[in-house]
């Protein structure tokens, strides 16, 4: 292994609160979905024994796609650290496993079908892999640190 490479395995956080930062941001990223997708259904008609059914509605849809999202994401981030920490090295074919794992046991299971497990996560890592070759990333190591705040003073505009 290069010392390049092992300066990516050594990272502050352990693979458990990359997996609970995944689960989290699925979560949020699943509810706000959940909204979204409530508001383009329609609302169903007011029923005698229940009280705001718009929003019950709403909330149900809110809480089934957070779910599914935070263990996609929890999953997926899982396994490809397991992955990652079992092979030592870090390159396209641990998320592409991850993904794989992530849809095949998720919406596999909430599909209840072999074949919507294989194409699910058949896509997802498809995805992943796609993703990770093409370098495309949202955060960029480019070797500088930044500070919180400066030590030099400012020039002053009040005379």
């Amino acid at each position: 292994m290069e010392r390049s490479e092992q300066r990516y395995l050594e990272d502050d956080e352990t693979p458990i609160m990359k997996t609970i930062k995944g689960a989290t941001t699925g979560l949020a990223a699943g509810t706000i979905w959940g909204t979204i997708v409530a508001t383009w259904q329609d609302v169903p008609r007011v029923e005698r024994n229940v009280a705001l059914p718009g929003l019950i509605r709403t909330l149900k849809m809110m809480g089934n796609h957070g779910l599914t999202f935070a263990a996609i994401g929890g999953v997926y981030i899982g396994v490809e650290q397991l992955v990652q920490n079992y092979r030592g090295k870090r390159d396209f074919v641990n998320g592409a496993v991850g993904g794989f794992v992530s849809g095949a046991s998720v919406l596999g299971f909430k599909g209840r079908s072999i074949p919507t497990a294989l194409s699910a996560g058949a896509a997802f890592a498809f995805t992943s892999a796609v993703l990770d070759v093409g370098g495309q990333q949202t955060k960029v190591d480019v070797g500088k640190e930044y500070s919180v705040y400066t030590t030099e003073k400012r020039a002053s505009s009040i005379k």
